[in-house]
């Protein structure tokens, strides 16, 4: 080396243009060599130097990537793969306080110490290095370079509250990517750096960072080591990190390292810790913002003047002891551990007999530990490939391409993926060594081609799990502040650019579930900026909409088609209900006012159709008196009133009052004074919501299906509830209250006292069998009676010749019934005939006009369907003279005497207003009056005159019957097939 050979130091904290300082020194000679501490700094470097000089004239060398030009003039390098011997013009060696690293040490001190150019040396690195570069290095001449912007810092943020262009520093792989996922879910992503990538995927992921598709950078201490990135604020998940033997705190000029690369050029930076760390104290603090450390007095040191004339030479020469006492011996490294176990292998002892064999095994031995699975698994490995090497003079190339086969796959996960990479380098390894293989172009492209594949999969599946494109999207076109594009399906999606963001329902926008944290929020801002217009448009249509469009539901909610777009909530009158429009507030008020609007016009109209009779009562002034209060009292009720509760009022109206109530289609029913067409599905199902709005339920009950005579009544339900859906209440099921007024007609024309069984009519009227039919008269006050008696069934009508002279016998103790008696086998109310008129000397149950009202002005009469207890076909009437099976044959007819059940209903004294006991009104009276208050017409009476003065008392006595003399041949129902069959066999007679 020339003598007058420039040999200097530039020192000085981070972002102070050191290593600029040094490629453009470099790029003033004709040939030079720098030597980087990163793979991927290395790489950075490369591609700057190609950008000025061209790639003709650019070497790339490092442990697992080789690109030499013929002309290659300058060379970028690792500082552990710098050749040796180049005699180039300029070396420049980066970050030289390495010199102190445990691990990498020995090879900075050996470069600081052995390393020259002909013309101009270079080390650039920290101040700490001053003192031991001035006692090692003779003639070195010192550059003190200071930082172009000021360092500050901030203390302790969670990592929610973070700003933008923030690098988060992780000290191991599983805390990295739990601080990524983190920020995906709170800031829409982050971008990962890692000193295992692979340079392709390191730069996919910087890209993502420095183009603004992603806020955050999540790295480990890689990025201390040069690599210059838009950071403003640094922020330390950890003040600790394991040096590969134990868990150390870090020291202040490591922080200061990493700190450092917040701020670039003139922007000022700012470095902290987040709440996972320990805040950093005050001296560490004033040491990383003034740059002043302690000088490092120790330099690690490994001989490097190798002996090879056997294994045990070479392990001597590695482990010989420095004579200088700022050096101090490295700690054993992975490639001495890794001799030190084949040296125990009988056959590479074997094998490495001579100089030359132990040379190539510490070749090998310097292989890199990518896998990092343990230290026998890789010294078995580097067994295999020295067992090759040294048998056949390269690895074979069916060897090496299963090995490469087998990782060359893209599938799997990050985890995986990132395996697979670790293998890939230890054969690019090997294919970057001189004649180690076969064809050493073509095993240098295709492990290059396998490792690229493997990269651009690992950002593909890093980006996917740690990158939110969807709201990294959004924010960036939020920060162009330019309009953002939304679209609205008919399904309702909500799309910002493209991307998926949520649904609108009605005027409310339903955010995806997916996003949380300040993913929603940006989301949320960019949906409501993007759909304002969609908002108005929406609202215009809205308004516009027929009410056919347009429905409440059983809990009060208000629809537009299948979008909830408000609700209702009690007003000061029942029949005027308030409205609640559901809007979202960013959509304004303006659409929250004409959707409000819209709603209550809808919902007036609504309630003035269904509810019309009540509303013409209301409006009608020729009503006065008595009757404008009554007539105040049903508006109040909606409709329904049980009788029970304005006995007194109705007693009191004239008949000039009832009769103009009667012209609004109210009637006086013995149970209940009600309005028949609020009877129907739809008021009752406008009613039920009302009356649930002005008890303010927090949930409303259903409406019974249409059409349903009875419904079962459910226990707890209260009465009120059945009355305001049109039914009473009355022992297991509860019965509308127009078919209960039809079934009070019929009862009226009964003996209540001697005691009545069921006919035809009544159990077609309810639609339910016997035993139903009794509860049922229990729960109205009735006492039913059940007993059984003979039944006796009538001879087929096909007989045997012999038994044609035969006559059947028919037994009863009843009448029979005459053509015109009606038999009703169907629970449907279409099918039952019309009210029987009450006879002359009918109880008062109701007043006569009331009466004939009930059995002549019904103005309801809907078909409805069976209840779905009840039976398709109502059972035979127990009243019936006789029973005749068709389907028996004639020894079954003549087999003996069956029973039939069947039930006598007497009036109990219960007043049929009561609440129906569930135990068949047996039990107390009703307390709810005092005895002896009694309205009129709460007991039934049966046929004949009522007992008046003078009159005996009628016995009290069991009924007693005498027999009477046989009938007169009773005439044939020409309508019934076995009468007619028998009528054929007597006239064959």
């Amino acid at each position: 080396m020339a003598g007058h050979a420039r040999v200097a130091a530039i020192l000085g904290p981070t972002n102070t243009g050191k290593t600029h300082y040094a490629i453009d020194r470099m790029l003033g000679y004709r040939t030079g060599m720098i030597g980087l501490p990163l793979r991927l700094l290395a790489r950075e470097v490369y591609d700057k130097i190609v950008a000025a000089r061209g790639p003709s004239v650019v070497a790339l060398v490092t442990g697992e990537e080789r690109i030499v030009p013929p002309r290659a003039q300058y060379w970028v390098c690792t500082v552990e793969a710098m050749p040796e011997g180049m005699g180039c013009d300029f070396v420049g060696i980066d970050e030289i306080q390495l010199c102190a690293d445990p691990e990498r040490g020995h090879v900075f001190t050996d470069r600081l110490l052995r390393m020259r150019g002909q013309h101009e040396t270079l080390f650039m690195g920290s101040d700490t290095m001053r003192g031991t570069i001035a006692s090692l290095v003779q003639g070195v001449e010192f550059v003190r370079r200071e930082r172009m912007s000021q360092l500050t810092y901030t203390g302790s943020k969670k990592i929610s509250r973070l700003q933008p262009r923030t690098a988060i520093v992780g000290f191991s792989v599983e805390n990295v990517y739990a601080i990524a996922e983190l920020l995906r879910r709170q800031k829409g992503g982050a971008a990962v750096v890692m000193g295992a990538l692979s340079p392709r995927t390191r730069n996919a992921q910087v890209d993502l960072y420095q183009n603004g598709e992603v806020d955050f950078l999540v790295a480990t201490d890689a990025i201390g080591m040069g690599l210059n990135l838009d950071i403003n604020h640094v922020a330390f998940s950890s003040l600790t990190k394991f040096d590969g033997r134990r868990m150390r705190p870090l020291m202040p000029n490591e922080l200061a390292q990493i700190a450092g690369r917040a701020g670039r050029g003139m922007s000022n930076g700012t470095f902290g810790v987040t709440g996972e760390a320990s805040p950093i104290s005050e001296e560490v603090e004033e040491a990383i913002t003034n740059h002043r450390f302690t000088p490092l007095r120790k330099l690690n040191w490994r001989n490097a003047d190798l002996r090879f004339g056997s294994i045990d030479t070479l392990i001597a020469s590695l482990e010989a002891s420095p004579n200088d006492e700022l050096l101090v011996k490295a700690r054993e490294a992975d490639d001495l551990q890794a001799l030190k176990a084949l040296s125990a292998v009988a056959e590479v002892q074997a094998r490495a007999s001579d100089p030359k064999s132990v040379q190539l095994l510490w070749d090998v031995c310097r292989i890199p530990d990518f896998r990092g699975i343990s230290h026998a698994e890789h010294a078995g490995l580097l067994e295999v490939i020295y067992g090759h090497l040294h048998q056949r003079g390269a690895i074979p190339d069916d060897f090496l391409g299963r090995q490469v086969d087998r990782i060359d796959r893209t599938d799997g996960d990050i985890d995986t993926l990132s395996k697979r990479l670790a293998y890939i380098r230890t054969w690019t390894y090997v294919a970057q060594r001189k004649a180690w293989v076969h064809d050493e172009s073509h095993w240098r492209e295709q492990t290059r081609a396998v490792e690229d594949r493997l990269s651009d999969a690992l950002h593909e599946r890093l980006t996917q799990r740690f990158v939110d494109r969807r709201t990294s999207v959004l924010l960036r076109r939020l920060k162009q502040k330019e309009a953002l594009l939304a679209e609205v399906n008919d399904k309702g999606e909500v799309t910002v650019e493209g991307e998926f963001v949520g649904r609108l329902e009605g005027f409310r926008f339903r955010q995806d579930k997916d996003a949380t944290g300040q993913e929603a929020k940006t989301l949320k801002t960019a949906s409501m900026q993007a759909l304002a217009p969609h908002f108005h448009l929406r609202a215009d249509r809205f308004y516009n909409a027929p009410d056919t469009e347009m429905d409440y539901t059983e809990q009060g909610g208000l629809m537009w088609g299948d979008q909830a777009v408000g609700k209702l909530t009690a007003g000061d009158d029942p029949l005027k209900p308030r409205v609640v429009a559901f809007v979202d507030e960013e959509a304004g008020a303006d659409v929250g006012q004409k959707v409000q609007r819209r709603l209550q016009h809808f919902i007036d109209r609504k309630i003035a159709a269904l509810f019309e009779p009540l509303i013409n009562l209301q409006k009608d002034e020729t009503l006065n008196g008595l009757a404008r209060g009554f007539a105040f009292r049903m508006v109040e009720a909606m409709g329904l009133l049980p009788r029970a509760d304005v006995a007194d009022d109705v007693k009191a109206l004239d008949q000039d009052a009832r009769g103009m109530l009667r012209k609004h289609g109210i009637r006086f029913g013995q149970f209940t004074v009600f309005m028949p067409l609020l009877l129907k599905p739809a008021p009752t199902r406008l009613r039920l919501v009302l009356w649930s709005l002005s008890k303010n339920l927090d949930e409303f009950p259903e409406a019974p299906p249409p059409g349903l005579v009875t419904v079962r009544n459910m226990p707890g339900t209260p009465a009120e509830y059945y009355m305001v859906a049109g039914y009473r209440a009355a022992g297991e099921r509860a019965i509308r209250i127009d078919m209960l007024e039809r079934l009070a007609d019929l009862l009226r024309a009964q003996d209540s006292r001697g005691g009545f069984e069921a006919n035809p009519d009544m159990l077609s009227i309810t639609g339910l069998t016997l035993d139903q039919f009794a509860d049922l008269m229990s729960g109205l006050g009735y006492k039913a009676e059940k007993a059984e008696r003979q039944k006796v069934r009538a001879v087929d009508a096909v007989m045997p010749e012999d038994a044609a002279s035969v006559e059947p016998v028919i037994v009863t103790d009843e009448p029979a019934p005459t053509p015109d008696t009606p038999v009703m086998d169907t629970a449907r109310e279409d099918a039952a005939p019309g009210a029987t008129a009450a006879p002359a000397d009918a109880p008062e149950a109701a007043d006569v006009p009331e009466a004939a009202e009930a059995m002549t002005d019904d103005g309801v009469a809907p078909v409805v369907d069976a209840p779905e207890e009840v039976p398709a076909e109502a059972p035979v009437p127990t009243n019936s003279e006789t029973e005749i099976d068709p389907g028996a044959a004639p020894d079954a007819a003549l087999a003996g005497p069956e029973t039939e059940v069947f039930y006598t209903f007497t009036w109990r004294g219960n007043r049929p207003d009561r609440q129906p006991r569930r135990d068949g009104g047996k039990g107390r009276r009703d307390a709810a009056k005092p005895q002896g208050e009694r309205p009129q017409g709460d007991r039934p009476r049966g046929k004949g005159k009522p007992k008046g003065k003078g009159q005996p008392p009628r016995d009290a006595g069991k009924k007693t019957f005498e027999a009477r003399p046989p009938k007169k041949e009773k005439p044939i129902d020409p309508d019934n097939p076995f009468a007619a069959a028998l009528m054929g066999l007597k006239t064959k007679d």
